[in-house]
């Protein structure tokens, strides 16, 4: 049996890939998603392994102390992070794994798993990016400015991506996605 593939979506705030992802979700079902794990409380309805891995925070510690996450960061006081357990265990069982997550964290895999497949989700333009984020209705005018000075430098780093699709359309993206997961599999390893 063949080993399975990592895939890594990222790009800027506001560029789509949660939607994109869960359109591929739907299409593609037999891609597994990695689950995080996070120190928050879980929420109604969310299960352990399946929305999240839950930890407390001495756990979490111990999982960054002893190299067991491919990438983590803090957001308003709770840690999130990709386990490379799960990764690992996807992979020899010879399934894809598909992460969503933040260019700061795909900059991170890139470190610990180089063999993985980044593709960096960019918008049709600046202006665009900035009228996704401005019609979300969620942040204000400088939240948005500080996201798009952020998107400017992240726009910088899709040097260091395999891919880049243009998250014009979902379908298209999807699409683009897709081929690429195809042509990764076609590829001869050396």
């Amino acid at each position: 049996m063949s080993k399975g593939l990592l895939f890594v979506l990222s790009g800027p705030s506001g560029v789509g890939k949660g939607t994109v992802s869960a359109e591929l979700r739907i299409r593609k079902p037999e891609l597994i998603y990695s689950v995080s794990a996070t120190t928050r409380q879980p929420r109604t309805g969310e299960v352990d392994g399946v929305n999240y891995f839950f930890k407390t925070h001495d756990e979490f510690k111990k999982m960054i102390d002893n190299d067991m996450l491919l990438e983590y960061a803090e957001y308003v006081g709770n840690h999130y992070g990709t386990p490379r357990d799960f990764v690992d265990r996807t992979l020899e069982a010879g399934n894809d794994i598909f992460l969503e997550i933040e260019v700061q964290g795909a900059l991170k895999v890139m470190e610990k798993f180089p063999e993985g497949v980044f593709i960096f989700l960019t918008p049709p333009s600046f202006e665009e990016l900035q009228n996704r984020l401005q019609n979300r209705g969620t942040e204000t005018m400088d939240t948005i400015n500080n996201r798009m000075t952020v998107a400017a430098d992240e726009l910088e780093m899709m040097k260091h991506y395999d891919y880049s699709v243009v998250n014009d359309e979902i379908d298209l993206a999807c699409k683009r996605i897709e081929s690429i997961i195809i042509a990764e599999h076609c590829k001869i390893r050396k």
